[in-house]
């Protein structure tokens, strides 16, 4: 997996047991046909994982969740999901450190690292999400922010990291970065991780913000971009399935 493309859907609070199955069954095709080239997830609500995981037993399709709980054991944390318990129904993978988590619930780098270290020693996959805001990029203050975003990976030892770069004013908003923008800071969360983890780690960077059917393949292609982490698109399976096509045939 670490030598493929990857395109993970980040459904966030969306979806019904109704509404999953038929998105799923649109994809099922899609996600095998591109299984030796491409590694494709959705990340779903907590609620949803085991019911997708079952679902999708005998596909290609990972299953991962959009966050876990900084707390690493079970007590007195009510409201709270660990990452032992996400595996336990079947997660391989979690988001840490979305936009949206940092933004409405004030995580930093602290919570990060411990929900990450939760995560590795539960045996899922973190992708750690990193990601400046409009106001940062027009006052240049872009690689800064995502350098200190990145800083936490010198404490947590790992010899594999998987990172989706985000730009916050484009999650969502319909607008992009220009492949040049986003080659340069893909290029740089490169040269941060090699610098924090040796130069033996293994490296997936995914772009997120905006993604669609209509721009994938572009995106794509672009140098140091490993795959896309997708939202609102994720939600359709024709427009999902066409960026997963993107992945296994880039233009």
């Amino acid at each position: 997996m670490w030598q493929q493309k990857w395109v993970i859907g980040n459904w966030k609070m969306n979806g019904s047991n109704a509404a999953n199955r038929t998105l799923l069954q649109g994809l099922f095709q899609p996600v095998n046909a591109a299984a030796a080239q491409v590694y494709c997830g959705i990340a779903a609500p907590n609620v949803y994982l085991a019911g997708i995981k079952e679902f999708a037993a005998n596909t290609a399709l990972a299953v991962g969740a959009e966050d876990v709980s900084q707390f690493a054991v079970n007590g007195a944390f009510t409201g709270e999901v660990s990452a032992q318990m996400l595996a336990d129904v079947g997660a391989q993978f979690v988001l840490v450190g979305h936009s949206e988590r940092r933004q409405y619930f004030q995580e930093d780098n602290t919570i990060l690292l411990e929900k990450m270290q939760n995560s590795i020693a539960a045996g899922l996959l973190p992708i750690l999400c990193v990601g400046e805001t409009l106001a940062e990029r027009e006052a240049g203050q872009e690689e800064q922010v995502v350098a200190a975003q990145l800083s936490l990976l010198a404490e947590a030892d790992l010899s594999e990291v998987a990172v989706a770069y985000e730009p916050v004013w484009a999650i969502g908003t319909g607008k992009v970065p220009v492949t040049e923008q986003i080659a340069a800071m893909h290029e740089l969360i490169y040269r941060q991780i090699l610098s924090l983890c040796g130069k033996d780690v293994k490296i997936r960077v995914l772009y997120g913000g905006s993604v669609n059917a209509g721009n994938a393949a572009e995106i794509l292609a672009v140098s140091h971009v490993d795959g896309a982490l997708v939202g609102g698109a994720s939600l359709q399976a024709d427009s999902f399935a066409a960026i997963i096509q993107a992945a296994y045939a880039p233009a």
